[in-house]
């Protein structure tokens, strides 16, 4: 009866579907360190957090969108044109904070055009996001006539490659950013009002929120933080690359969905985009350290998404059997 008692009190403060996302974390690094044994090393640690922390700056921003019951295509192109735009001004000279500035401002740019188009044209997310991320990437290769911008601003490099407890720079920020964001949600009023327009915008509406306001606020943190990703990614390669970050949006997304956050919305949490974020960058810098073709890469990480998807639709169906179930009792 302990042991039960017990395991039902871990259930309650991790949850069933974290639980199991601790279980497939496990089994994947044990699986790939079996494959190679480098896999588990310091190194490859400290590695991996640093392919992940683009992923998971832009999965915070996703957090907020998907549970309002939005999303964003976009972000993949919008790293790599904040990051080709920083190269393009350092290198007419622009001094480090008036370049940063200028980067973030395009990505707060970028969050309102969206938030304008779902907003006040009443386009679909998922269509308005799709134009953006065209117009964006286009933007990104006329900016530098399709060429790779190097960097030789050395403030600007340091910032890829400064670390803090031997830790780079870029993984506190993604750090930084679960933990502010994560309180935001869960604890304040504003996160509340995220939940109630994805659980129904209009019912949000008729309480006395302002759902426009709010969605906007959402895309406006997700291109602050894409562009802050493509400012740490550009800094890193020592150029800004119009080509860069295809698909960064996609492992954004799966990991927010494979976290418990509900594609339909109003559902889910941070802490569960953090295992989210850990669980597909662990998996995709496995597939590369055990030369898993490229090709296959995407097949596998297609995959994944399906997978995510699946998941999703299935606790769907659950809560709506349990509020069926429980609505039932009432009447009884």
């Amino acid at each position: 009866m302990e042991n039960r008692k017990e395991k039902k009190g871990i259930l309650s403060i991790i949850g069933g579907d974290k639980l199991i996302l601790l279980v497939a974390i496990v089994i994947v690094f044990v699986l790939f360190t079996a494959l190679n044994k480098n896999y588990f090393s310091w190194t490859n640690i400290v590695n991996l957090m640093i392919a992940a922390s683009l992923v998971g700056l832009v999965a915070v921003g996703h957090t907020y969108l998907i549970i309002a019951g939005q999303n964003d295509l976009s972000p993949g192109s919008l790293a790599a044109f904040c990051g080709t735009l920083a190269a393009l001004l350092l290198s007419k000279g622009l001094p480090i904070v008036p370049a940063i500035l200028i980067v973030l401002a395009a990505g707060v740019a970028a969050g309102l055009f969206n938030a304008w188009m779902v907003n006040s044209i009443k386009l679909e997310a998922f269509i308005a996001t799709l134009v953006t991320q065209n117009i964006v990437r286009g933007f990104a290769y006329i900016i530098c006539d399709g060429k790779p911008i190097s960097i030789s601003n050395k403030a600007y490099l340091a910032i890829g490659k400064m670390r803090i407890l031997t830790i780079p720079l870029s993984v506190w920020l993604m750090i930084f950013a679960f933990i502010v964001f994560g309180f935001i949600l869960s604890r304040t009023r504003f996160g509340r009002s995220v939940y109630a327009i994805g659980g129904s915008k209009e019912a949000a509406r008729l309480a006395g929120l302002n759902p426009q306001r709010i969605i906007t606020t959402c895309f406006v943190i997700i291109g602050v933080l894409t562009a802050i990703g493509g400012i740490v990614f550009s800094s890193r390669m020592n150029s800004g690359q119009p080509a860069a970050n295809v698909n960064l949006e996609f492992d954004a997304i799966t990991a927010v969905i494979l976290g418990g956050v509900s594609f339909a919305g109003g559902v889910g949490g941070m802490f569960g985009t953090v295992l989210g974020v850990i669980l597909i960058q662990a998996f995709n810098t496995g597939l590369i350290m055990v030369n898993v073709s490229t090709f296959w890469q995407y097949v596998a990480r297609g995959a994944l998404l399906l997978f995510a998807l699946t998941s999703d639709y299935i606790r769907k169906q659950r809560r709506e059997k349990e509020l069926l179930e429980a609505a039932m009792k009432n009447i009884k």
